[in-house]
């Protein structure tokens, strides 16, 4: 058969033997290619079984076809174990259960797919959790932390993951299934404890002792002093054995307090040298890192390294009193004690993120795994830090190191040059002396993520010829066709092969926007996703915002990695094969809602908002739009013509015929109420008022409140509160003129020629009045003037400066007007901080001038939903209004009676009165009407 038949018969007996999705498109193929780490392979497709009937059919009918199968999770592993060519097992979508929670015997029953939080938010009622936490806990699946044999922050208290499994069932490849165990061999595949009982001596003398030693299989644990145990030997065999189908796992005790001990240190050496001393205090944690990796340093004492110690206790005095005693026990540079909940949250999110910021040098140059997290004695932490700087010196890389000091793993990504031959040999050289370097000091070539494509090839250097051989006859009894995600651990393929990065164009993309933060080089944006999918959380993230459309649909294609892999495969060109044109990625990319969370929330700040006006700019260039587009997408100069015909355009959208018509015709969604537009203008109550005279103030500065789209024609009330508040603070509030425009709906659907001319022509128009500072009161207007501008214009040295001048009402007055005292309103609020504001412009501001006037409450994060013209597009409602039951909805339902609902995005406000009827406010007006006396121009 042709492989084209041999697909067309695999795919025909996929779908007859599994109840669960078959996919074989583009579009699934691509999602899948790649996981967290250097490597790329592109699969047959995809199965996505519902329950382990599914996946021992889909096992069988692989086998039956000779096609190799590839167990995976989150995605998120960094050694190239998730990726394959033949078909890879999503057990993510379906497989989520957890079948049993037993508090008394602390036990739990899972299926593979089952999220790490999800699991200890079910246990957390019963004073229990899951000891084993990498930083990815928010994503990463019960089945791929024992493929891996995953480790996290707290094994220095709870061990690794194969530590705390009591029992596995396995299906093998052929669909027979195995039930693994403690102390029996019952459940062996046959020949296997033949195979134990005749090489003894060697798994006694064969493995280093050390607490991170997850490289290689674990045959060690089937000699008869430590059970066997088959289900710790079958723990961190990344898939190349069988597929686990339900795990029976073990819960611990989880401390009724907790508090952090943060210590300060010189460097990152004198930090690893002081976490052996700490560990017979018992703490629950011995993390460290380095100054290198801290965006911001808020919170942390002194130093340019720090060790994160946490302790517990059964009460807040006495986890305190053992945090207490580390730091008279620990010489460092500088300590405190934080015992704050939010605090240690805060502080831990520094660690947390230092998978993705480390994969940014300083100079923001890139680096990659590859030798990610090698471990070593910890008493040997220190001398081996300083030879693994000698070494990246003596191949002029660099790379800083964090992680688990008290278990002596260490993670670091390394500035290798991975796009050029000679590059790649260097990581080769380097990769050799880096394995030899590790065994010299009794270590593990991984200490957490397994071996995979990136290790498995130095695995001789550590153990020896004969224990690898015995490796792979110790694979080949639990799959002896070989079909179980080949390439792995035994007879593995050589680390430089396989690299993401061959397949990119050579030279840079002809692009419109600049990236000034990948050297204008899209294909270096597109790189920005390295996969560690802190976008694929489906819990709320409290106030961050990324990825709302993942969490409103799950899939994959929805979330910011998603979308990022399939604009690399659109680049690369061998799955997604028409460029710009691609359907595939337009169709992921139309439940973006530009929200622009990913540019904050993301740790590796991929735009996936950029990204999208970027390709929308590219495929529809030439061609006929959809009609959202040419209405939504062109809103400024639709209400600039309707302005004078308000009253009349307002009566005829009350005509329910007349405005489903409308609506049909300019693509928005049946659902939607067309907003009413204002019958006096923000800009044309402006002219009245200053041809009856300026309100000049003792001491009186001019200030420029920028007339947006929204404010200007929707809720000119907006506009007139921020005047009356900049006034009461001593200001004289004018506006730059008529017809500027930021060119916000012209961005977000990808029209950016057109939004390049308007852009220009505002900053004609601005004239002298650039560089002063400018007020804008839409948050996603002012992101717009901040960011797309100066990106879209990098040239213009005057898109910089307007960027630059771009407040919002609570910065303008913290800056300007510090000493001004806001009305104190002493009442509750709720609602959203926009999500422009959040991942743009920033909330501290908002939140003091909040507190100043006396507005208690935490407004919720997320996205509205909205987003602009994303929730009245046609097609878009569903999400839409998910995304609003996420995090604002509910929010606003739980106020308290009198509370009042704050929301300065014009999206939010509407979202809030069409989907909950709810009126919501500007921060403006709450301040204006709390201000006393008359205004001589009233609002």
């Amino acid at each position: 058969m042709t492989d084209e038949q041999t697909r067309t018969s695999l795919v025909r007996a996929l779908s007859g033997a599994v109840r669960g999705e078959v996919e074989f498109d583009a579009t699934a193929r691509a999602l899948m290619t790649m996981d967290a780490s250097n490597y790329r392979r592109v699969p047959l497709g995809v199965v996505a079984p519902r329950d382990a009937d599914d996946i021992a059919a889909a096992l069988a009918v692989c086998r039956a076809h000779e096609v190799p199968v590839v167990p995976r999770g989150g995605g998120t592993s960094i050694a190239g174990q998730a990726t394959g060519t033949g078909v890879v097992l999503d057990l993510t979508r379906h497989l989520r259960s957890i079948v049993e929670l037993d508090a008394g015997a602390r036990t739990a029953v899972v299926q593979p797919g089952v999220i790490l939080d999800d699991l200890c938010r079910a246990a957390a009622p019963h004073g229990l959790t899951f000891g084993p936490d990498p930083s990815t806990h928010s994503r990463c699946t019960l089945g791929g932390m024992i493929g891996n044999n995953s480790c996290g922050s707290h094994s220095v208290a709870w061990g690794t993951t194969a530590d705390n499994v009591e029992a596995l069932t396995v299906a093998r490849y052929g669909g027979d299934t195995l039930r693994l165990g403690r102390g029996r061999w019952d459940g062996a595949p046959a020949g296997l404890r033949e195979l134990a009982d005749s090489h003894l001596a060697l798994l006694r003398t064969g493995f280093p002792e050390l607490p991170r030693r997850i490289s290689g299989y674990a045959l060690d644990a089937l000699l008869p002093e430590r059970g066997p145990d088959l289900a710790r030997a079958f723990c961190g065999s990344e898939g190349t054995l069988g597929v686990v189908t339900e795990a029976t796992v073990r819960l611990v005790e989880a401390p009724e307090a907790r508090a952090l001990a943060v210590l300060g240190y010189a460097d990152e050496s004198a930090a690893a040298e002081a976490a052996p001393g700490l560990l017979p205090y018992c703490p629950l944690t011995v993390e460290g890192m380095a100054a290198d990796l801290v965006r911001e340093p808020a919170g942390l004492p002194r130093g340019g390294a720090w060790l994160f110690v946490e302790t517990g206790g059964a009460t807040p005095a006495e986890a305190r009193a053992r945090a207490e005693q580390i730091l008279r026990a620990a010489d460092a540079v500088d300590a405190t004690v934080v015992t704050d909940p939010a605090g240690q949250r805060a502080l831990w999110r520094i660690r947390e993120d230092a998978s993705g910021t480390a994969t940014r040098m300083p100079d923001g140059s890139e680096a990659w795994p590859g030798w990610e997290d090698c471990a070593v004695p910890p008493a040997r932490l220190g001398p081996y830090l300083r030879d693994f700087r000698a070494l990246l010196t003596a191949h002029g890389l660099r790379g800083t190191p964090y992680g688990h000091f008290g278990d002596g793993c260490i993670h670091v990504r390394i500035d290798f040059d991975l796009l050029s031959d000679e590059g790649v040999a260097r990581f080769r050289r380097f990769s050799e002396e880096m394995a030899t370097l590790v065994v010299a000091h009794g270590g593990s070539l991984s200490g957490e993520h397994g071996d995979g494509q990136a290790r498995a090839e130095m695995l001789p250097r550590m153990y020896g010829d004969e224990l690898v051989a015995l490796f792979g006859r110790f694979k080949d009894l639990w799959d002896p066709d070989g079909g179980m995600n080949p390439g792995m651990l035994a007879r593995p393929a050589r680390l430089d092969e396989n690299l993401r990065f061959d397949v990119l164009p050579k030279r840079p993309v002809d692009v419109t926007f600049g990236y000034p933060h990948d050297d204008g080089d899209f294909s270096a944006a597109v790189r920005r996703c390295v996969g560690v999918a802190k976008c694929r959380t489906a819990q709320p993230p409290g106030a961050g915002v990324m990825c709302p459309s993942f969490r409103a649909t799950g899939e994959e294609e929805h979330s910011t990695r998603g979308r990022a892999r399939l604009l690399h495969e659109m680049l690369a060109g061998e799955v997604i094969t028409d460029g710009w044109r691609s359907k595939e990625v337009r169709d992921a990319l139309d439940l973006c809602l530009s929200c622009k969370g990913c540019r904050s929330d993301c740790p590796v700040g991929v735009d996936m908002a950029t990204y999208k006006a970027e390709f929308l700019h590219h495929h529809y260039r030439r061609r006929l739009r959809p009609a959202a587009h040419y209405v939504m997408g062109r809103l400024p100069g639709w209400l600039r013509l309707a302005a004078p015909f308000a009253p009349v355009l307002n009566a005829l959208a009350r005509i329910r015929p007349l405005a489903a018509l409308a609506k049909r015709l300019a693509g928005i969604a049946a659902e939607r109420t067309i907003p009413v537009l204002a019958g006096e203008t923000f800009t044309r109550w402006a002219a009245k008022r200053r041809r009856r005279g300026p309100v000049l103030l003792s001491g009186d500065r001019v200030v420029a409140v920028w007339p947006d789209t929204f404010t200007n024609h929707l809720s000119p009330e907006v506009g007139r509160a921020a005047v009356r508040v900049l006034e009461a603070a001593g200001r004289t509030a004018v506006h730059p003129g008529r017809g500027v425009c930021c060119g916000l709906t012209y961005v977000s659907t990808g029209q950016l020629d057109k939004a390049r001319r308007v852009m220009r022509r505002t900053l004609d128009r601005m004239g002298p009045s650039l560089g002063d500072p400018l007020v804008v009161l839409e948050p996603s207007c002012a992101a717009t003037l901040r960011t797309d501008l100066p990106e879209l214009l990098p040239d213009d040295p005057r898109a910089a400066e307007i960027a630059a001048s771009v407040r919002t009402l609570a910065q303008y007055l913290e800056e300007y007007a510090p000493d001004w005292q806001p009305p104190r309103l002493d009442r509750p609020v709720a609602g959203q901080t926009h999500c422009h504001q959040h991942a743009v412009l920033g909330d501290a501001a908002e939140r003091r001038l909040r507190a100043r006037a006396g507005l208690e409450g935490e407004l919720a994060g997320g996205c509205c939903g909205l987003a602009g013209n994303f929730g009245f597009e046609r097609g878009h409602w569903g999400v839409s209004v998910a995304c609003a039951e996420e995090q604002l909805l509910p929010s606003v339902r739980s106020a308290e009676p009198g509370t009042d609902i704050l929301a300065d995005g014009f999206s939010c406000r509407t979202q809030l009165a069409q989907l909950a009827g709810v009126r919501s406010r500007h921060l403006a007006e709450l301040l204006a009407e709390g201000l006393k006396g008359t205004d001589t121009h009233p609002i």
